[in-house]
């Protein structure tokens, strides 16, 4: 009780994210944010190592130059990275590299959450990682910087992903959901994301965009082209909605991708929790404890107290006047 309550403790007072959690039996997941910044030169490279062995087992026969492959510090400095080891090895089985991109919305500075690349050890896969590599860094960040709705994104051709990000987040588009609409936002930050931020999922500029759909075409040309997969081997979800979806939306022999856009907000932590996280999770009873209190007691005092950071249509009194240019 004490290590889990500790773990959340960590998560919501440090400036910088290093937290490591048991999530399983014979697992630890480490969670670093901007390890090209944090981290000591000899660490830096000993985790770029772990992924690089976790890459290896995936894809075997192919490289890739993208993102965190591609040896540029920026893209590590960006980066919140999670990695699943085993306790009594130390050998990486598993992988996700999130990328905070910076993306103008409204005139105003936004951050965008890319939801990044996901590799498992195929000696592990249908072992439950997915519960840790796509929602518990997202919940951990959304936790740490006050539970203010955050907006993620997530390119993929994968129909279990899209239906994962689809259930899990909210105002998602693309999307078979019912009500799934493009907002003014979410073209905006599609704009911005394919204008700016392409070197983080690994697509080249010859890529095409359908702003309408939100999806991009010819994508597997920066530097993911060992990502490609045709429908037949993508994995499924177990709701076929989302299969028939990414098959009538996606080119797969020409290699599209759509670029969901949505937000982790209390209602979307709350779904990841009751819905993904297993129930016999002790750090999954403290985080739905901690979000129902907040969303019912204290959170709107914290909100309308706070006022050094924006929210919704409220403005911070004073702004940084660089940040706005």
């Amino acid at each position: 009780m004490r290590g889990h309550a500790g773990f959340w403790l960590k998560a919501l007072s440090q400036p910088t994210i290093d937290l490591t959690l048991r999530t399983d039996a014979g697992q630890l997941t480490r969670i670093i944010e901007s390890p090209g910044l944090s981290l000591p030169q000899a660490e830096l490279d000993a985790l770029v190592a772990q992924l690089r062995t976790v890459a290896a087992k995936t894809l075997p026969q192919e490289s890739l130059t993208y993102g965190i492959f591609s040896g540029e510090p920026e893209r590590l400095a960006r980066a919140v990275v999670t990695v699943i080891s085993e306790e009594e090895s130390g050998r990486p089985i598993a992988f996700n590299a999130l990328s905070v991109m910076a993306v103008p919305l409204d005139g105003e500075p936004a951050e965008v959450t890319h939801l990044g690349l996901v590799m498992v050890d195929p000696d592990v896969r249908g072992q439950g990682l997915s519960w840790v590599l796509y929602g518990l860094t997202a919940l951990v960040l959304f936790a740490r910087d006050g539970l203010r709705p955050k907006w993620i994104s997530n390119v993929t051709q994968v129909p279990a992903v899209v239906g994962m990000v689809s259930d899990t987040f909210s105002d998602v588009y693309p999307s078979p959901l019912p009500g799934a609409r493009q907002s003014f936002a979410h073209l905006q930050l599609a704009r911005g994301i394919m204008a700016r931020h392409r070197a983080v999922f690994g697509v080249g500029e010859e890529a095409g965009f359908d702003e309408a759909r939100s999806v991009i075409t010819n994508a597997y040309t920066g530097g993911s082209d060992a990502l490609k997969k045709t429908f037949d081997i993508a994995p499924k979800h177990r709701n076929a909605v989302y299969n028939d979806f990414c098959e009538r939306e996606l080119d797969y022999a020409r290699g599209d991708d759509v670029l969901q856009l949505g937000r982790i907000d209390l209602a979307g932590a709350r779904r990841y929790v009751m819905r993904e996280v297993p129930s016999g999770s002790l750090p999954a009873l403290l985080a739905a404890s901690a979000i129902l209190a907040l969303q019912r007691l204290v959170l709107p005092v914290v909100y309308w107290l706070d006022d050094s950071r924006a929210f919704g249509t409220l403005r911070p009194r004073k702004q940084d006047p660089e940040a706005i240019r």
